[in-house]
């Protein structure tokens, strides 16, 4: 089965989602053999470098209050808290600009071994909404490319670089022309989606379903 996991580093839905897929995957170990692969979307992809502060961003984009903005906050922290992943409150202050994240997902997707982007993956969500740190920042960058376990001086030449931006765009481009408008989005042998930040049973129930019904094809 090949899971492709359609998502922003900066979305703290994905992060949610990422959480629960993985413990619905673990109990289906041994059951299902899974693919994961991660593919780029960016929400803010006209983010300046310098990023933005979240209220602002958040007020101007869909017209909340600073008062909506903590209650939606602490609504993602304790759906967080609910299948594992912690979000700092305070810590996550600005939105970024994501690209080099992405360009150094898709670096990691090239390596000999598999599970290195997903590592990459949840170092990155990590960085940004436990640690609050800046995911746009290359030292930040090569900082969880190394808990990921990848060579930190490659990712820093990636980076510098500017190598796989084209690959990224044109993954970008292909995800939305297959109807893409908001993440997470799990899509399941390229024919089955599941959006939004699930909890693990319906992920595991999905999965299951799909497994079956491509077994009985």
């Amino acid at each position: 089965m090949k899971i492709d996991f359609v998502s922003d580093v900066s979305c703290p839905w994905c992060a949610i989602g990422l959480t629960a897929l993985e413990t619905a995957l673990a109990e289906l170990e041994g059951e299902i053999a899974v693919e994961l692969h991660f593919q780029p979307f960016e929400l803010n992809p006209d983010m300046v470098a310098e990023g933005e502060d979240i209220d602002e961003h958040l007020s101007r984009k869909y017209g909340t209050t600073p008062a909506q903005n903590a209650a939606n906050r602490e609504t993602i922290r304790s759906r967080g808290e609910q299948v594992g992943f912690t979000f700092t409150m305070g810590a996550r202050t600005r939105i970024y600009n994501t690209f080099d994240a992405h360009r150094l997902l898709h670096w990691a997707g090239l390596q000999p071994d598999a599970s290195l982007q997903h590592a990459l993956k949840r170092a990155l969500l990590q960085a940004y909404f436990t640690d609050g740190k800046n995911p746009s920042d290359p030292a930040v960058l090569i900082e969880a490319a190394a808990v990921a376990g990848l060579d930190p001086e490659a990712a820093r030449e990636v980076l510098a670089s500017g190598e796989y931006a084209d690959e990224v765009r044109e993954a970008e481009h292909y995800w939305q022309a297959q109807g893409i408008r908001a993440v997470p989005s799990v899509v399941v042998n390229h024919r089955h989606l599941l959006q939004g930040g699930q909890p693990p049973e319906v992920y595991l129930q999905a999965l299951r379903q799909i497994a079956a019904e491509s077994g009985a094809d």
